[in-house]
This record gives C-alpha cells, sequence and structure tokens, in this order.
C-alpha cells in the first residue's frame, strides 16, 4: 500500500465518488479516511480555528503549539462526527435505496467498503484523537470550567446531531453555532488562556460576534444540502428544517442567512468598528453570493441542467458551497490585513 499524496490533496478539496472495492482498498490509511469523512467540507473547520487564531493573534494571545493542536483535535472531531453521521443513518435504513448521500460521494458503509463493525472502529480512533486534543488543553488550561463546559457542549452535538437534533429540524442552527461563535469564539478563548496575558472579555465576546459571519456561511451549505434532499429527506420521514417548514420557506431562510453574512460584517466595519475597513474585502465574493440567492429564488430544476451534470444531484448546496469557499478565502485574507494594521497602524485607524 503506498501513501497516496495526491489523493490527500484530492480528497481535501473536493467530494469523491468511487465505486470499485479494490481501488478503495488500494487506498492509503489517510486518504480512506479523508474520503470516508468528506474533509472537502470538513475543511470549514480549518477555517473556523484559523479565523479565530488571526483574531487572537490580533489581540496578543497567539500560540502556535496550543493552536495546532486545537485545529487538529477539532478537525478530527468533526470527522468522526460524519462517521457517526453514516453509521447512524445506515443502521435507521436512511442511506438506503440510492439515498441522495450515497449519490455525491463515498459512502462506505452502502458500498461495502466497510462493515458497521470497521466504521464503529474507525469512530472510536477518530473520537479517542480528537479526545487527546481535548485532554491536552483541560491539563494546560487548569481545567477551566468555561473550556470544560465548550467541551461538553461539542461532545453532546457530535452525538445527537444525526438522531435527533436533525430530525428536530435543529440541525441546520446547531451547525450555525458550532462552527461560528462557538468555535470561533471558543478556541479564541482557548488560545487567550494559553497566553498567561490578562483576558479582556469585552474581546472575547467580540470574538464569537466576529465568528458570526462564517458560522452563517456554513449553515447555509447545510440548509441548501437539506433543500436539495428534501423529498428524499421527507419520504425517509428525516425532519431537517426543510421538511419542517417547507421546501420554499427554506430558500428563503436560506437566502436571509447569506444577506446576513455582510450585514453582520458590515456592521462590524462600521457600527462596532472592531474591524478595519479592510474587511470590506470579503464582499468581492459577493458575486457569488448573488448567484446563490438567485438560484434559491426558484425550485430545485426536474433535472440536471448543464452546468450541474457534474455533481448533480447537488445543486442549490453547489452554490452555496462555492460562495462559501470563495467568502472564506476573502474573510482570511481581509483579517490577516487588518490584524496587521491594528498592529502596525493602531492610531491611523482609530474611529
Amino acid at each position: 500500500m503506498n501513501i497516496n499524496f495526491a489523493m490527500w490533496r484530492k480528497a481535501s478539496w473536493q467530494l469523491i465518488k468511487m465505486d470499485d472495492k479494490k481501488e478503495w482498498d488500494a487506498l492509503d490509511v489517510v486518504s480512506k479516511w479523508l474520503i470516508a469523512t468528506r474533509s472537502a467540507v470538513t475543511l470549514v473547520t480549518v477555517y473556523s480555528c484559523v479565523i479565530a487564531g488571526i483574531l487572537a493573534a490580533r489581540d496578543g494571545y497567539f500560540s502556535w503549539i496550543p493552536f495546532l493542536i486545537v485545529t487538529f483535535g477539532l478537525f478530527i472531531a468533526h470527522g468522526t462526527n460524519n462517521l457517526l453521521n453514516d453509521y447512524t443513518d445506515f443502521s435507521r435504513g436512511v442511506d438506503n435505496d440510492n439515498y441522495f448521500r450515497t449519490q455525491y460521494g463515498v459512502h462506505p458503509l452502502v458500498q461495502g467498503f466497510f462493515t458497521k463493525a470497521q466504521q464503529i472502529r474507525w469512530f472510536l480512533v477518530s473520537g479517542f484523537l480528537a479526545t487527546l486534543a481535548g485532554v491536552y488543553v483541560f491539563l494546560n488550561t487548569g481545567f477551566n470550567t468555561t473550556v470544560i463546559g465548550l467541551f461538553a457542549f461539542g461532545a453532546i452535538a457530535l452525538l445527537a446531531y444525526t438522531y435527533p437534533f436533525k430530525y428536530w429540524g435543529l440541525g441546520e442552527f446547531t451547525i450555525f453555532l458550532i462552527w461560528g461563535p462557538i468555535i470561533i469564539g471558543g478556541v479564541y478563548y482557548v488560545l487567550a488562556l494559553f497566553s498567561g496575558n490578562e483576558i479582556v472579555m469585552s474581546n472575547v465576546w467580540s470574538a464569537v460576534l466576529a465568528g458570526v459571519p462564517y458560522g452563517l456561511g456554513v449553515a447555509s451549505i447545510n440548509i441548501a444540502k437539506h433543500i436539495d434532499k428534501h423529498d428524499d429527506d421527507k419520504a425517509k420521514g428525516v425532519g431537517t428544517f426543510p421538511v419542517r417548514v417547507g421546501e420554499a420557506f427554506a430558500r428563503r431562510t436560506d437566502q436571509v442567512v447569506i444577506v446576513l453574512i455582510y450585514a453582520v460584517i458590515a456592521y462590524l466595519v462600521f457600527v462596532s468598528h472592531y474591524f478595519t475597513p479592510a474587511m470590506l474585502i470579503v464582499f468581492l465574493a459577493s458575486k457569488d453570493a448573488l448567484n446563490a440567492i438567485k438560484v434559491l429564488n426558484h425550485p430545485k430544476p426536474a433535472q440536471a441542467p448543464e452546468q450541474a451534470r457534474a455533481f448533480w444531484p447537488v445543486w442549490f448546496s453547489g452554490f452555496a458551497f462555492q460562495h462559501n469557499r470563495q467568502f472564506g478565502g476573502y474573510i482570511l485574507f481581509g483579517l490577516i490585513v487588518d490584524a496587521l494594521l491594528r498592529t502596525y497602524l493602531p492610531t491611523f485607524w482609530a474611529f
């Protein structure tokens, strides 16, 4: 078995389709994990952590070792969640009969690449690695009660997202909270604890608010994905938000979510002055935002349009994913410039 670095890169950037078990068996362990956990999607966790890291660096709280360990742990935890998600849906019979999930990427259980026992083993090993990162944080922050609370919330969300949260129509809101305010604000707070510097709680709450736009971006993908598979979920009895409120209302909600991303950033620049005008660079992603909003004006086409044939049955989520990729890149660049300006030209940008 050879290490396939090319597959590592590919699986980290796009969802992989594969039907040949021999091809699967020939992959190295890392490639299998990246594909099975849909790492092209779990990359959003890394983005959230990097955002928190930049905000912490701006305020004098950044340290490389805790940042890398926390980021690795959260990335592994997200992948662990996806392994459990697939196991739960497969065990409940949701992913059978050419269900939406199996049409856009590898599902090791449905395709016979993994047995249920193997899936559980992968889940346990991944969960163990993620927990080690958590233990490292506990030991080095004096078992801070806030950190323990964040860890507990993350564990509950990990175990309860697929069932029952997703069935109650709460999965999308949970995703917004986790990949926005909680990860970004939480990682910022942990880095502040590691720094040993005095923690200014107003800065922590500002970081929590600064996490809202990216959390909304991730939630927009999830809502769009669940709109894409509305009919399949409804038939399977999976009560996602679009199933609970209706496809049309969910499309309007997703449009509002996308608009709110830019409204909150504008607030943080022009009202609270938490960001310098450098953060307005994120508006360069507005073209992709408008494309997503435009597509959400109408129901999903009955057949794959020409531009969607490569990734069909993904439709709305394809546009939302493209927007979030662009927005995520611009927000990271904007944050770096903003931090440099705040550090080296603090008086120039004082409002």
